[in-house]
């Protein structure tokens, strides 16, 4: 069993890009804190798949909310994958117009548009031998979506503007906020690329659903901000604590983790107790 803590993954977590560049190395997550079998269940039994099926080359769709952490988890699946020597490419898909977004995946051939002056070789080449992590994919469009098909399903592709196809051997990790089979139904998502991505579905619970962790997260980010800001650790009495995990968090992990940066910067508290939260407007969820 692969034992992993979420503090481990949430240090990961305050330093990936949403953007599109390389998330950083997750050498410490190899340094075990506490056995998730025994304090959360809900992240045992996904460490236990991804332990399951990383060394794969089946492809794989990650759901969850956002802020949840899912190109943590897509990293984490890539570096115990048999592709771990290879590049880990991420791309937000929702980022990007869609003429962009095809360049950036499949690269241009120069004179393909105004500016290429040369061939550009896109994320696939990129990631070739490796792992491509595809986030927000539902935030593609349909006509997109027929050319990505097309890659997976062929390990072809071809540059915007290119006259040859060009064999690819990339591993594709996908991951949405939505219901995928609810985007087919209301026919924004092809349904045939929905089966190609969907081999293995993996559900990350939003942080609500598992707030009895919020206590352990309160005091991993209080040490990160202490670090960062060279400060003594504010104390989070039981009333903060309990203002926490009574919260949405529709933000999840990110959320929690922008409230207790903005208590380290706007209050001179040592102890922070929930009216330090209540201070500022938007927190009063």
């Amino acid at each position: 069993m692969l034992n992993i803590t979420i503090l481990q993954l949430l240090d990961v977590i305050t330093k990936v890009s949403l953007l599109t560049h390389l998330p950083p190395s997750i050498d410490s997550l190899l340094d075990i804190d506490y056995n998730l079998e025994k304090k959360e269940k809900t992240f045992s039994k996904i460490m236990e798949k991804i332990k399951l099926v990383a060394p794969l080359d089946a492809t794989i769709l990650l759901n969850g909310e956002t802020g949840v952490g899912k190109e943590v988890f897509a990293e984490l699946i890539y570096r115990n994958s048999s592709r771990k020597k290879k590049k880990f490419v991420a791309l937000n898909c929702g980022s990007l117009a869609e003429n962009l977004l095809e360049s950036t995946l499949f690269g241009h051939a120069k004179g393909s548009f105004t500016d290429a002056y040369k061939d550009k070789i896109g994320y696939f080449e990129e990631a070739n031998g490796g792992t491509l992590f595809l986030d927000e994919i539902t935030e593609t469009s349909l006509t997109f979506q027929v050319k990505l098909l097309r890659a997976l399903e062929k390990n072809i592709i071809r540059r915007v503007g290119g006259d040859k196809d060009i064999k690819i051997d990339v591993r594709i990790i996908a991951a949405t906020n939505k219901n995928l089979a609810d985007e087919v139904e209301k026919g924004n998502f092809r349904e045939d690329l929905y089966y190609r991505l969907n081999v293995i579905p993996i559900n990350i619970k939003s942080l609500r659903e598992h707030s009895e962790d919020i206590p352990d997260l309160i005091n991993h980010f209080s040490k990160l901000f202490a670090s960062e800001m060279k400060l003594s650790p504010k104390i989070f009495d039981k009333s903060a604590i309990k203002f926490l995990q009574n919260s949405r968090l529709k933000g999840n992990i990110r959320e929690l983790k922008n409230l207790i940066e903005r208590v380290y910067i706007l209050s001179e508290n040592e102890t922070i107790s929930a009216e330090d939260f209540l201070s500022y407007p938007d927190n009063k969820n």
